[in-house]
């Protein structure tokens, strides 16, 4: 019997990439269209209408894999034909080799740390063949991006991936690797690219973005602070933002910038997970709940006015109810102004998804509806004190009612507006109502 012939198809000349997850994978997904239509192709804005769909994933939360396979599921066309399929990011990291079992219509799996290797990739796919990477050379990736041209009024900048702090409940560790720092000078060139190509807003992105350290031209040791002191030089650069941080890595150059550097926005995003000590140490978090509330009252007094977010997780293996009134605590102390919540998720390979006291399902519902209600409460009072406020708004996109602008706050409020205005412009308004998710703003 002659074995069957792999099914050729015409090389993809449109396509799509759907980014789900952190703002790392948008960051990602955005460097993957540099990609493609660095070698002629089209961008298009329907999953429908594209040759190509890149599923670009994120593996944090329990039934991501089975998200993809659905999204898969739902490419097929009503001729039952596919695009060709390619699946990146975490979920193609950690379980590539099922994902091509299990689908055989994805031509492409490719991990987060070889990405760059796409276009090839789909280009072997096309004349028929089944492409899996998932290799680790980070910074091999970076080398081979394209130049950055075109960017929105507030851009990503991947400074640092990966993380060593090894949370027992999370996959980070396996599916972006050990920590890397990108080279200092690498960082200032693609920064003068955002900006030539339009942003006036730069958020640093990293696993540990505050683990970022490098030398700079002397040959000296410097830190996040003193990137953001380096970048804060770039004249038409107005406004630096840097997420997800580690409470271990806040050092006192970091807390001092956000007093001394005017460019550095007054926010910061400081994940906890837990108000409780016993939970935090099963959770290996290098942080005690009065460490971690002791860093933000030192960033507070270096910038007053200092807007804080976190992270939380509840129904870890063995939280008591006490424990999780711990947390409530916490976030009573801090008063957050913006905040992520989730119920406790195992993680397969991590060492949390076999530690005995799992939560049932019902009481993790149930501190996650009370944990949010606090965090809802907050947000409401952050933002109804910012009313009458005068500051700075970033000016990011149009909104969904007709003529309407949508914008950032330096405390990163979505603030709505109706004068006549210009994508990418910083206009001075006064805050005048507010709602638990956003702002209206006027003119001034």
């Amino acid at each position: 019997m002659t074995a069957r012939q792999p099914r050729t198809i015409p090389q993809p000349k449109t396509f799509h990439v759907t980014s789900f997850g952190c703002q790392m994978n948008v960051y990602d997904g955005e460097r993957m269209a540099e990609l493609l239509s660095a070698e002629g192709m089209t961008a298009v804005g329907e999953r429908e209408a594209a040759d190509l769909v890149v599923l670009n994933t994120c593996h944090i939360r329990e039934k991501a894999t089975e998200k993809v396979y659905s999204d898969i599921g739902r490419l097929r066309r009503d001729d039952g034909t596919n695009p060709l399929i390619a699946v990146a990011g975490c979920v193609a990291q950690a379980e590539g080799a099922e994902i091509m079992a299990r689908a055989p219509q994805v031509r492409v799996v490719v991990g987060p740390q070889a990405y760059h290797r796409l276009p090839a990739m789909v280009a072997s796919a096309a004349l028929g063949g089944r492409e899996t990477e998932t290799d680790m050379p980070a910074e091999a990736k970076f080398a081979a991006l394209p130049k950055r041209r075109v960017s929105t009024p507030a851009a990503f900048l991947t400074i640092q991936e990966g993380c060593d702090k090894f949370c027992t409940y999370c996959v980070v560790p396996y599916t972006r690797g050990a920590e890397i720092a990108r080279p200092y000078a690498d960082l200032v060139d693609e920064a003068l690219a955002l900006v030539d190509g339009g942003a006036r807003e730069i958020t640093l992105l990293g696993q540990n973005v505050n683990a970022w350290a490098g030398e700079d031209p002397a040959g000296g040791a410097i830190g996040l602070a003193g990137l953001a002191a380096e970048l804060a030089k770039i004249p038409d650069l107005a406004r630096i933002r840097y997420t997800t941080s580690h409470p271990a890595d806040m050092d006192d150059a970091l807390i001092a910038a956000h007093g001394e550097n005017p460019k550095l926005m007054p926010f910061l995003h400081l994940p906890v997970q837990s108000g409780n000590d016993r939970v935090l140490r099963a959770m290996n978090r290098s942080h005690s709940a009065d460490s971690y509330l002791k860093i933000i009252e030192r960033a507070r007094s270096a910038r007053p006015d200092l807007a804080v977010s976190g992270d939380f997780i509840v129904g870890f293996p063995g939280e008591t109810e006490a424990e999780f009134a711990d947390t409530l605590s916490l976030i009573d102390a801090v008063g957050y102004a913006q905040a992520y919540s989730f119920k406790y998720s195992p993680r397969p390979g991590t060492p949390a998804a076999t530690m005995d006291g799992q939560v049932p399902p019902e009481v993790m519902d149930d501190r996650l509806k009370r944990l949010q209600a606090h965090l809802d409460r907050d947000q409401l009072a952050f933002n109804q004190a910012s009313v009458g406020r005068r500051c700075t708004v970033l000016i990011e996109r149009r909104g969904r009612q007709p003529g309407q602008w949508l914008g950032k706050s330096p405390w990163l409020q979505s603030v709505h507006c109706t004068d006549d205005l210009a994508l990418g412009s910083l206009v001075e308004m006064d805050l005048i109502d507010a709602g638990p998710k956003s702002l209206t703003g006027r003119r001034v």
